[in-house]
Order: C-alpha cells, then sequence, then structure tokens
C-alpha cells in the first residue's frame, strides 16, 4: 500500500525562504505542499481552508505572528501539527512558540534532510525537541505548568509521560508497554489533567524540566 502524502503548507514573510523550503520539500516522494501564506493571519485562513497534515510557521512576521498564529489555530481546535522554522533561537520566543502550541521547533540552517525527517517526525505525532530547545527550557527559573504535581501521577502514567517525552507516538508507547493504544490514550488524558497541561507537547517538556525520563 503506498505510503500516505504528507500535506504541507508554508507560512514565513520571505518569499525566497518559501521558495527554498518548496523546491527542497516537493521533490520528497512523501511531502506534498499543498499552499503558502506571508504571514500568520493568513497562514490561519489558509491552514482553515486546505486543512494541511503539518504547518512549517516562522516566529517573526509583520502582522500577526507565529505564535499568536498557534494560538489562533489552537482556538480554532485546527487539527495541524505545527513546526516553527525560525532563525530566532533565543529562550523568550522558543518558550512561547512551545507554549502556544507548536510540536516541534528547529533553526532555518537545518540539514534539509533532517527538515523532511522533522515534518515526518510531527506528522506521526511525536515531539520533537532540538537539544539547545530542551536546554533553554530547563535553564528557565519559572516552572512550565504543573509544577509539583508530580506526585499525583500512579507508575503507570510516569512511565508513559517518559515515553512521550522521548517523543514516542501513542502507538509505540502501546507497543512497548503492552498495552492497548486506547489504553495509552486514557493514561496520556489522565496525565494532561493531572498536570494541568494543554496538550503533549508541554508534557514532554514538563517530563524534561522535572527529570521523567525512560
Amino acid at each position: 500500500m503506498a505510503e500516505k502524502v504528507i500535506r504541507v503548507l508554508l507560512v514565513d514573510d520571505h518569499q525566497v525562504v518559501r521558495r527554498g523550503l518548496r523546491t527542497f520539500l516537493e521533490v520528497q516522494d512523501d511531502i506534498e505542499v499543498v499552499g503558502e501564506a506571508s504571514d500568520g493571519a493568513e497562514g490561519v485562513a489558509r491552514a482553515q481552508e486546505l486543512k494541511p497534515d503539518v504547518v512549517l510557521m516562522d516566529v517573526k512576521m509583520p502582522g500577526v505572528d507565529g505564535i499568536e498564529a498557534l494560538r489562533k489555530l489552537r482556538e480554532l481546535a485546527n487539527p495541524a501539527k505545527v513546526l516553527v522554522v525560525t532563525s530566532f533561537t533565543e529562550q523568550r520566543t522558543v518558550v512561547p512558540a512551545l507554549r502556544a502550541g507548536a510540536s516541534g521547533y528547529v533553526y532555518k540552517d537545518v540539514d534539509p534532510e533532517a527538515l523532511a525527517g522533522a515534518i515526518r517526525s510531527v506528522h506521526a505525532g511525536h515531539v520533537l525537541l532540538q537539544p539547545e530547545v530542551a536546554g533553554a527550557l530547563l535553564s528557565q527559573d519559572e516552572g512550565y505548568g504543573g509544577t509539583g504535581r508530580g506526585t499525583t501521577l500512579t507508575e503507570r502514567e510516569k512511565e508513559v509521560l517518559a515515553l512521550i517525552a522521548d517523543g514516542r507516538s501513542n502507538r509505540e508507547i502501546a507497543r512497548h508497554l503492552v498495552l492497548s493504544e486506547k489504553t495509552v490514550k486514557t493514561h496520556v488524558s489522565n496525565i494532561l489533567m493531572k498536570l494541568d497541561l494543554a496538550d503533549r507537547t508541554q508534557a514532554a517538556l514538563w517530563a524534561v524540566r522535572h527529570g521523567v525520563t525512560g
């Protein structure tokens, strides 16, 4: 059976960047660029219209920036995974983007093949954190949501959380722990509720910050 093609939307205010990304991604057999947008507002509109699987989102754009666009997509319950692709590495940029719902964060100088791999990874439900991004989060003085609530997790929930932090999808977690995928989904929901977190990306970041790893 043919592999499902990942439909991608490019959101960046620089036409040259969009053209470069499109040129590379169009040679990938399993990735299709379905549209482009030059700012966050247009990106949200295009995401609602085209229903892409993955959005490549710049952070710094005129008008509605990438972080605000991420928040709007979450408010609209748009199912697209958002992979932030930016040249900004400062903690004050990384952290808000991830808190707003990004599934991953890579830099514009990323190797093209690594970018394609990142798209496939977030599409599969993984959380993609480059080491320097995790480092930025760990260096924060403030907690990342749910502080002090880890003791309410069961041992099984801690195992699931550690695997989320390791970038595993629900299917992979189910296989690893010999559970049904439905049971894993229930554990993930309980983890998010107990830690007062919005999604599995935040759960992964919480786990990294609090040392819950496999």
